[in-house]
């Protein structure tokens, strides 16, 4: 038990660092979502989406629960909430 308590201490801590220092690149938003792509068509989400900070991509699933990705070159804007 002594060798296991300073491992998750720093698990701990690490995740923590991540947090408080802003390194997570990604930015969530509850749904309904709605994207508009660059051909001027619209995906509609029930669920949240996800945002990189860094390179501006989306993520988020279809209707199945299938995951999507698209990047800031496919999409003009994106809308969430009601």
């Amino acid at each position: 038990m002594k060798k296991i308590f300073p491992l998750l201490f720093l698990a701990f801590v690490s995740c923590s660092l991540f947090e408080d220092t802003k390194l997570v690149d990604v930015q969530k938003f509850d749904g309904p979502c709605q994207i508009t792509l660059k051909d001027g068509s619209i995906i509609e989400t029930n669920g949240g989406i996800e945002v990189s900070k860094r390179y501006g991509g989306i993520t988020y699933r279809d209707e199945d629960g299938k995951i999507w990705s698209l990047f800031k070159e496919e999409y003009d804007s994106y809308t969430c909430g009601n």
